[in-house]
């Protein structure tokens, strides 16, 4: 019944948003621990987050439930400057965003594991006001169209997971995923005359569709000290968005990318563990995703423009230190590449997901039951990208973000 209501709770709280902007739209961790050490979870067995992480790890994880909620703060603004008369600048309104999680992994012998992992990824959210210019019909937001500027996604996905240890010190894994997302955009309207369907632009509200994938994963254990593991997830493909197909590239097209990770854990002394994973997310292979934002196709066709998003490389370093029996401290570095060329900086006004640079703390602290406390801090540096603006006035335009999170999380062990 416990874990009915949580799973309950979390599918419910999860369609409340997300806004996640780290890694491209790609959160720097799942699962608070990952979280406190930059995402750095591959090669390591420490929640039933393995279903974002890595699916293998949870033959390692005993039986345990962890639910976690993040208070996540993205902080975004947008500038034009020399474009004759349609300077302006804004900030995004959203500003504060309840993130939850949750995990799930019970033991049926010593050797199978089975298990849940909810989680949701997001980024693709802004909400400027409007009125900052006038584009000759009256006042306007920064992208020319009436009333308010922005997007909203949200990505959720639920992995339940089975993991099978082929040796003592090796494991195998696979998670299905089955995603579920909604998307809504507004103040769009200047883009009409390039819409292969300008009724399905923009101000359409919320749509929604689903989707499926696979993610499997491998841990092994080398040797006392020494883990290894690796995950890789299959491009979610997903229903179109039909209120949107005129602003998605292939008729309101949005698809999760694939992505992989490789990871290794080195347990330094007793109480010092250090973790390091590479992650590759393949931006490139979604096409509203990736096509640049100047191809001369109308919006909504298979070529049309969409973010310009590169692939991009992710390194995730944490050190984690076992201060005493209770408490366990964490801190970490996430360092990603910015998936956002300056060609794109304008229809990236909508999606600035330009930061790079993440610095995490965290800890967690063992209760007399055993069950647990865990806490986490993040925060990406401030990072821009300027590039020329595509409106007919010219000019350029500047958009940055720097943000902020603070996490808590729950762990029973049974």
């Amino acid at each position: 019944m416990k874990f009915t209501r949580v799973f309950a709770f979390m599918a419910l709280a999860g369609l409340a948003g997300s806004a996640y902007a780290t890694n491209g739209y790609f959160s720097h961790g799942y699962g608070m621990k990952a979280k406190g050490m930059g995402g750095a979870a591959t090669a390591t067995s420490d929640d039933a987050f393995g279903g974002a992480n890595n699916p293998a790890s949870m033959a390692f994880v005993g039986n345990r439930l962890d639910l976690g909620v993040d208070l996540f703060s993205p902080r975004r603004e947008a500038s034009r400057t020399g474009s004759a008369g349609l300077d302006g600048s804004a900030d995004s309104d959203s500003k504060y965003f309840l993130i939850p999680e949750f995990g799930y992994n019970h033991m049926l012998n010593n050797d199978v594991a089975v298990g849940v992992t909810v989680y949701g990824n997001g980024g693709m959210n802004t909400n400027y006001s409007g009125g900052q210019i006038n584009c000759g019909g009256g006042p306007a937001n920064l992208l020319c169209g009436s009333g308010k500027l922005g997007v909203d996604l949200m990505q959720l996905i639920v992995a339940p997971t089975a993991a099978y240890k082929l040796a003592p010190n090796h494991s195998i894994g696979i998670s299905p995923l089955i995603g579920y997302q909604r998307f809504k955009a507004e103040g769009l309207q200047a883009f009409a005359g390039m819409s292969s369907d300008s009724t399905n632009l923009t101000n359409r509200g919320y749509d929604d569709s689903f989707g499926y994938g696979v993610r499997i994963g491998y841990m092994g254990k080398l040797s006392p000290t020494v883990t290894i593991g690796a995950a890789y997830a299959s491009k979610m493909k997903f229903d179109e968005f039909s209120k949107y197909k005129g602003l998605f590239a292939e008729q309101g097209g949005f698809d999760i990318p694939e992505n992989y990770n490789l990871g290794v854990a080195w347990d330094a002394t007793p109480s010092v563990k250090l973790a390091l994973d590479y992650q590759r997310i393949n931006y490139a292979s979604v096409n509203s995703i990736a096509n640049p934002s100047n191809n001369a196709s109308q919006l909504g066709t298979d070529n049309g423009p969409g973010f310009g998003w590169q692939d991009i490389n992710v390194w995730k370093l944490g050190v984690e230190y076992k201060y005493s029996q209770q408490m366990t401290l964490r801190a970490g570095y996430n360092h990603g590449d910015n998936p956002i060329q300056a060609r794109d900086a304008m229809f990236n006004i909508l999606a600035p997901g330009v930061v790079k640079d993440h610095m995490t703390l965290g800890f967690t602290y063992t209760l007399a039951s055993g069950n647990e406390l865990t806490m986490a801090y993040m925060h990406a540096f401030k990072n821009d990208v300027t590039g020329p603006d595509g409106l007919p006035a010219g000019g350029t335009d500047k958009i940055q973000m720097y943000q902020n999170s603070l996490g808590i999380q729950y762990s029973w062990k049974m």
